[in-house]
């Protein structure tokens, strides 16, 4: 007895033979794919139209791609950033100590020169820190009298006189500064070799040449150098250069204004230990004035 689908329900062909059909011809077009290459033509058309499906399909992935490595391109450039600005720290901090390593070298190469000229002892010294004095300007440096250091010793730069220790400790040392009203210095024109003496000015940061005639021979411009008359200050060194002269026929003195040579602002400076004033002469003895008529009362 067989038992087959009623009559409404019969679609043709059995699917045994369909599935023998396409078999066949999936073989046969391999075959001919194979050996003829007939059927490249046609996978390219189908390429072709089925490309802008694939790039559609495709677009979400893609997109995730680029949003990850643009996330992972602005990390990586702002870390790179964030080095380079610390390189760029580091390096400039090296490169302002190597320029202030070099500023101070300069500077205790010219101290240096300064000690060689004077030919005096002299011991160098460091700038402390400046006391909050609104009545005065003073120095504080890190040599007392531990040190060798004494009240009067004069205090001079690579430019020039900066001012005279006034206060002495055992392990710091005050400097007062040449341009205070209660300092004074002999000083002499290089131009003309006039002698004078220099006192701390009325106006901050200057120096007054006092007592000087009203017709003397002093101009804008001319150096004024430490004459060595008081045995404190080595001769030679500068004192500061004439600003302005003011004259005036009502007066005898002329107002000379000089600004000071020496830089009060260095961290470094020189303290002259050895006074250059020449020993006194010793005074003369009794003894070999009474010895004298003696040897030549034999003669006569």
């Amino acid at each position: 007895m067989e038992y087959g689908p009623p009559p409404l329900f019969n679609q043709g062909v059995s699917a045994r033979a369909r599935l023998a059909f396409f078999s066949f011809l999936a073989t046969l077009l391999i075959v001919i794919d194979a050996r003829v290459n007939a059927l490249d033509t046609i996978r390219v058309g189908v390429g072709v139209m089925l490309y802008p499906l694939q790039r559609a399909l495709l677009w979400p992935r893609d997109a995730m791609v680029r949003a990850s490595r643009y996330a992972a391109t602005v990390a990586s450039l702002t870390n790179e950033n964030e080095q380079l600005r610390r390189d760029s720290i580091e390096r400039a901090a090296l490169l302002l100590k190597d320029e202030e390593l070099k500023a101070e070298n300069e500077r205790l190469r010219r101290l240096q020169s300064v000690r060689e000229r004077t030919n005096v002892k002299t011991q160098l010294v460091q700038v402390l820190y400046e006391p909050r004095d609104r009545f005065s300007h003073k120095l504080v440096i890190d040599r007392g009298s531990s040190d060798g250091v004494r009240a009067g010793n004069p205090v001079v730069d690579d430019r020039g006189v900066v001012g005279q220790v006034t206060r002495v400790f055992p392990f710091v040392s005050e400097v007062t500064v040449l341009t205070e009203r209660d300092q004074s210095i002999p000083a002499q024109i290089v131009r003309n070799g006039l002698r004078c003496v220099a006192f701390g000015g009325a106006e901050a940061g200057t120096l007054e040449l006092r007592f000087l005639a009203a017709n003397a021979d002093v101009a804008s411009g001319d150096v004024v150098v430490t004459s060595g008359l008081d045995g404190l200050y080595p001769p030679g060194i500068p004192v500061g250069t004439v600003a302005r002269v003011e004259r005036d026929v009502k007066d005898q003195f002329a107002r000379v204004i000089v600004t000071p040579a020496g830089n009060i602002n260095a961290n470094a400076m020189l303290v002259v230990m050895q006074l250059t004033a020449p020993p006194l002469p010793p005074p003369p003895r009794e003894d070999a004035a009474t010895e004298r008529p003696a040897r030549r009362s034999p003669r006569r």
